[in-house]
């Protein structure tokens, strides 16, 4: 069961507006040790982040601006296979049942391409932010911390968590998992 935390004080919240949270890298850890890296190691995303890498070993960047291009432009032959495919429907589940805690999820392959996703980002290549740059491209048990927004479509303080996701020791990819940042355990 998770429990909200006070993560403001009702002075600063009140002189600026918006509160001041806690939600720091000890916390991201201990939240990757309790929950995340037990669904995180599901076979079935391991395995869907290999077949992605392979089928997209060719790519260039310009294939890639290409294909986040259609993305951006809602072209329903790129996005409903990732939407629909069965790692995005084990990612929605993931956010379904998790209490409340994760807004969405979505991993990535070794190029910043979107492999799954529990709803539809707003682009398909995230190799060109941080999220990936910070993760993927530093190694294993990298781990990246967003600044914390408000969602419009959640009402509610989120932070984007991301990490690098290994096979064997090589890192083959990476997520991202959006956070409320009042929830913790």
């Amino acid at each position: 069961m998770f429990k909200k935390i006070l993560l403001s004080t009702a002075v600063i919240g009140a002189l600026f507006s918006t509160p001041v949270h806690a939600f720091d890298e000890t916390t991201a850890k201990e939240l990757l040790e309790s929950k995340i890296n037990a669904w995180l190691s599901n076979p079935m995303v391991i395995d869907a982040i290999k077949a992605q890498n392979e089928k997209h070993a060719s790519l260039a960047q310009a294939d890639i601006d290409g294909l986040d291009k259609q993305w951006r432009a809602d072209d329903a032959a790129l996005i409903d296979p990732v939407l629909n495919n069965e790692l995005s429907k084990y990612l929605a589940g993931v956010v379904e049942n998790g209490e409340g805690l994760y807004s969405e999820i979505f991993v990535m392959d070794n190029k910043g391409l979107n492999v799954g996703q529990s709803a539809k980002t707003s682009d398909y290549w995230q190799g060109d932010e941080a999220k990936w740059q910070e993760t993927f491209s530093v190694g294993a048990g990298a781990i990246h911390l967003s600044e914390v927004e408000f969602d419009e479509s959640t009402q509610t303080y989120q932070v984007q968590l991301s990490t690098s996701i290994s096979d064997g020791g090589t890192v083959i990819g990476a997520i991202t998992i959006g956070i409320d940042a009042e929830m913790v355990e």
